[in-house]
């Protein structure tokens, strides 16, 4: 088998799969916000999404070593279809609880959907990038970018198929599309991932490792930092900027957001993938990418400091904190894909190929525990404060991050 053809192969899987999770996210966002869902109840909307995705990352990395990689790939886009297809029999006429309730529910099989594929495709990349220089950075680094590029595109295309054909028809064609996509990938998938080992015990999930654990703590704050103000907080703000309350209003609101989220996650992603050539990693040793790990987590810490001030200082929206906003949160998405490409690249220099999938998956745990932190504060923190209370909270676990980076060790401990 070429690794180089199995690699293409996972990464196409991986990229139908984030396009229809982008698209699905900004679908029910929008949709529920117009429906007159409260920013804690759009929160709730994808709590059980994060949730699963704790449970699931901290299992998946067992179950890929038991039973294999494209097992767990192929059940990682099997479920989504299941999810989109659940998500289309949603009936407006149901009471607001319910309907809060049910798609907690559809979007925490999303949650379980996504982890799977992300952990099985990571995991493949440890396993079949090559062994010298850069090549293992340079090959996380291209999957982990076009996937989010991928997902920025979803984000877009969600915001367009919501102001055009509607919700219902929306998710339903992504299920059939992503269904075919899963058939092809199922019959073109070459062999030779590894089909797991009958003897692998759960209990080896949980690292020894040091840095394991560390960077998973800082990656628990990045993350949070992030969808703190992403999940909830810009979404809202820009609706009630951009919105005057009409249908034509709306679907101007929605795509403009949608645009936004959607350059803000390519523009991740293109430098998540020139991070190696930025950083120069094919001529430094790993105590050096470590020490770049702290650098970086303190840099980004600047940038929601600084918009916190302008926020508060504010007060109401105005249009110069408007564009203030988009242009810092565009310098944040640098700066976090700096930390996030280096996140990515870490956790496969201190794991062992032999407990690859167990460490990539506890890492992801912690990236899942992350998101539901902050997904959980993005409600809350804009229903309480608005969108200063957010951006502080955002500063507060960008320093975090910071301090569980600052205990790596450029030793591959254990």
């Amino acid at each position: 088998m070429s690794s180089l053809r199995a690699y293409a192969a996972v990464t196409a899987a991986y990229w139908a799969f984030m396009l229809t999770d982008g698209a699905q996210r900004m679908l029910v966002l929008l949709h529920f916000h117009t429906l007159g869902f409260t920013p804690v109840q759009l929160a709730y909307l994808f709590v059980l999404y994060e949730t699963a995705g704790v449970v699931t990352n901290l299992s998946a990395g067992w179950i890929a070593a038991r039973f294999g990689l494209t097992r767990t790939l192929y059940a990682g886009l099997a479920l989504q279809v299941a999810a989109l297809v659940a998500l289309a029999r949603l009936d407006p006429g149901w009471a607001v609880g319910f309907s809060v309730v049910y798609v907690m529910a559809v979007q925490g099989v999303s949650g379980v959907a996504k982890d799977l594929a992300k952990m099985s495709s990571k995991s493949a990349v440890k396993l079949l990038a090559p062994k010298t220089g850069d090549g293992l950075f340079r090959w996380v680094a291209a999957l982990t970018g076009s996937k989010n590029a991928v997902k920025g595109v979803g984000f877009l295309l969600g915001a367009a198929l919501l102001g055009t054909v509607g919700f219902v028809p929306s998710v339903t064609g992504m299920a059939v599309a992503l269904a075919a996509i899963l058939a092809a990938v199922v019959l073109w998938m070459p062999a030779g991932l590894p089909q797991g080992r009958k003897d692998a015990k759960f209990h080896e999930v949980l690292s020894k490792n040091r840095n394991v654990n560390w960077l998973s703590l800082a990656r628990v704050f990045l993350f949070g930092a992030r969808d703190v103000w992403f999940v909830v907080g810009i979404p809202v703000y820009f609706y009630a900027v951009l919105s005057d309350g009409s249908a034509a209003g709306d679907r101007a609101a929605f795509f403009v957001i949608g645009t936004f989220m959607a350059v803000w996650i390519i523009l991740y992603g293109a430098v998540q993938a020139f991070a190696p050539r930025l950083l120069r990693a094919r001529e430094r040793p790993l105590d050096e990418l470590v020490d770049e790990a702290r650098r970086w987590a303190g840099l980004l810490a600047v940038v929601p400091a600084a918009l916190t001030a302008m926020a508060w200082t504010a007060g109401a929206p105005a249009p110069w904190l408007t564009v203030v906003l988009v242009a810092g949160l565009l310098l944040f998405g640098f700066l976090f894909a700096v930390n996030s490409s280096l996140h990515s690249f870490l956790i496969l220099a201190f794991t062992h190929e032999d407990r690859v999938t167990m460490d990539v998956g506890f890492y992801y745990m912690a990236n899942a525990a992350g998101r539901l932190l902050g997904t959980v504060l993005s409600g809350l923190s804009y229903q309480l404060g608005g969108l200063p209370l957010c951006l502080a909270t955002a500063t507060i676990m960008v320093l975090l991050s910071r301090f569980g980076a600052g205990r790596l060790t450029g030793e591959n401990t254990t």
